[in-house]
């Protein structure tokens, strides 16, 4: 594999999921490293946080593949560093890159909760489950200063509107507080994603996440305060992390999820380079195995977007590792729907300041 020469080797990089910065495909030009111009002191790749002006807040899809059809991001771009990540394509509208880019450029979007709100309240707004953390995590460590999703499920309990969380950041037992509230009244639940239990392999694919004891507590602490919790392991990564598909579901199961879901490794535009690049560094001796399962799973090619088939693959490995799935949810009781969340409690609240909230 050629060397990276998109970055300076006087930048060091330290807890970072991707290990070089090429351009976005829209980008008419790239970036190459010039030693006689670039000569500088090492200095480590730090994360920067700019914020943005949103039009509208809820992103609407219509995928036969999603149980929703309604989302939220609080946030552009993930500290947590995932190599895997399936959102880090989005970075390149922004004339970023899904590389580091993706992982040290992250993108707050403050003004979230107020046109949220804006939005619910509409006349033509029809009540149906949102998800947030759909695209990027929504307890990534910036969360902590920013508490934009905080602020987007204080919106949603005031209107009594159903949510769906997907998250693997610990910063969300912060707000048991809300979703518990949420949850007694069938409006909430909360999907952790696990994705190994091998504490090496977990810093090495997220460099910045909680590691799997710390995910397996927050299934703990979610569950103990009734919040209902599906358990995901996603992605899976054949001949990497699928001989521990039981093993983590057993887990979870021990942790109190009460229900589980999967997801195949998706590696839709530069994230098949990316993830490559990794493996190449990281499991040289297993690089070609995971490479070739995959294209067996798409029909010779590293990622089909093709729907029905996208999140799960084709093909005889495919089948097996559903099957070995099915059956082990099966045997632990994690195989049973959770329950569908209340849209009939939706209300918009009175605004503040309106004279009729006298009376």
């Amino acid at each position: 594999m050629k060397p990276d020469q998109t970055l300076s080797p006087d930048v060091r990089l330290r807890a970072r999921g991707a290990l070089s910065n090429a351009a976005g495909r829209f980008e008419a030009y790239g970036v190459q490293y010039d030693a006689e111009v670039s000569a500088e002191e090492a200095r480590l790749l730090r994360t920067q946080v700019t914020t943005e002006r949103q039009r509208r807040m809820i992103t609407y899809n219509r995928s036969p593949d999603l149980p929703f059809d309604r989302s939220i991001n609080p946030y552009r771009g993930c500290e947590h560093g995932c190599i895997y990540c399936f959102a880090r394509p989005s970075h390149a509208y922004l004339g970023l890159s899904p590389g580091l880019d993706f992982e040290t450029r992250l993108i707050a979007r403050p003004e979230a909760p107020a046109r949220l709100e804006a939005e619910l309240r509409a006349r033509s707004y029809g009540v149906a489950p949102m998800a947030i953390g759909t695209n990027t995590d929504p307890y990534q460590p910036i969360e902590a200063e920013f508490g934009i999703t905080r602020a987007c499920l204080e919106v949603l309990q005031r209107f009594r509107h159903p949510v769906a969380v997907v998250t693997k950041g610990a910063l969300i037992e912060r707000d048991i507080d809300l979703l518990g509230d949420m949850a007694a009244r069938g409006l909430a639940r909360v999907g952790i994603s696990v994705t190994t239990l091998d504490e090496v392999l977990a810093r090495r694919l997220e460099p910045r996440a909680p590691t799997p004891a710390r995910r397996l507590e927050m299934i703990r602490r979610l569950a103990g305060e009734g919040i209902p919790v599906r358990l995901m392991v996603s992605p899976v990564i054949p001949g990497l992390t699928d001989p521990e598909i039981e093993a983590i579901l057993a887990a979870g199961r021990d942790a109190g999820a009460g229900a589980a879901s999967w997801i195949m490794l998706r590696l839709p535009r530069e994230v098949s380079p990316l993830f490559q690049e990794w493996l190449a560094t990281h499991y040289p001796d297993r690089a070609r195995k995971v490479m070739n399962r995959l294209r067996e799973m798409h029909g010779g090619q590293e990622y089909s977007a093709e729907w029905h088939k996208r999140m799960r693959g084709e093909g005889v490995h495919a089948r097996m590792i559903a099957r070995r799935f099915d059956l082990a949810a099966r045997r632990l009781g994690l195989d049973q729907a959770q329950a569908a969340l209340r849209t009939d409690l939706f209300e918009v609240p009175l605004e503040r300041g309106n004279q009729l909230s006298l009376f």
